[in-house]
């Protein structure tokens, strides 16, 4: 039997619980559930993922799985290597992925600033544009400044929204409503020994973000990377609550340099993005 959880925040797959829905009439489980599969995928899994392995990833029943991923597979959104017993992601996949890019026309308008920033900012910096995906942050735009040294993130790239520069400013833009939901969710998938110290480093981030205007995150999302990050909300109201960063390697962004210089900037990038999307 599935073990029911007891919290309303993402779970591990980062799709809210089922349970959540109930009473709902116009929610669709099975619906629900080929994308949760589907959400299982990895950049890293090049060798696929059996029937086995999706089960244990999303959560659901060994016989649910099997149906879903014989559907999923007669779409094209799967497809089955019968050398191996596995499966991997059909390119209708990827033409969701770019139609959501597509639709995001703020990712035009900040790609010129962006871009500004990492070359005037020097080797080993990248400046990165990102949505919240259940638990974590996607990059959905990137620019990096020219030299041998540069973390190895890009388009499509998820981090962790409760560790991360990038997500730890996405919770501190969010509405009281929303971050009390996520914080929900990451404090179930920490568990209650790390979550205290969780909790306070991301009500830190939520006060730096009020006074500053931006959060410096040193090495708590991995301890050799450095990073600065401010949250953005639209003007229009018709684009989802993001957030920009602007992160390197330790040695090459000193705390100093985050708050004298980088954190201001990332700042002034964020209005200027604002101020030119105010004419869409």
């Amino acid at each position: 039997m599935k073990k029911r959880r007891n919290y309303s925040g993402p779970d591990a797959a980062g799709f809210d619980s089922e349970e959540r829905f109930e009473g709902d009439r116009q929610f669709v489980s099975a619906l629900y559930r080929g994308l949760r599969l589907l959400r299982c995928f990895r950049p890293s899994d090049s060798g696929g993922l059996g029937n086995l392995e999706l089960a244990q990833r999303s959560g659901l029943p060994n016989s649910t799985v099997s149906r879903l991923t014989y559907t999923l597979s007669k779409l094209g959104y799967l497809i089955y290597d019968e050398n191996n017993g596995r499966y991997r992601m059909g390119v209708p996949v990827l033409s969701l992925g770019y139609a959501c890019l597509g639709g995001m026309k703020i990712r035009d308008t900040a790609q010129v600033y962006m871009q500004e920033m990492a070359d005037k900012s020097g080797g080993g910096v990248l400046v990165a544009l990102g949505a919240r995906d259940g638990l974590s942050m996607t990059y959905v735009a990137c620019a990096r400044s020219e030299g041998l040294v540069s973390l190895q993130l890009t388009v499509g790239s998820r981090i962790s929204l409760a560790r991360s520069a990038i997500g730890r400013a996405y919770l501190a833009g969010a509405t009281e409503e929303e971050r009390s939901h996520l914080m929900e969710g990451i404090r179930e998938r920490v568990g209650p020994e790390r979550w205290p110290q969780m909790e306070a480093e991301i009500h830190e981030a939520v006060e730096q973000v009020r006074t500053k205007g931006f959060y410096t995150n040193l090495g708590q999302w991995q301890p050799d990377v450095h990073a600065v990050a401010v949250p953005y909300r639209a003007p229009q109201g018709d684009t989802p609550l993001l957030a920009f960063n602007c992160g390197g390697p330790a040695y090459l962004l000193p705390k100093q340099r985050l708050e004298d210089d980088l954190g201001p900037r990332l700042v002034e990038l964020v209005n200027t993005v604002s101020r030119a999307g105010a004419g869409f």
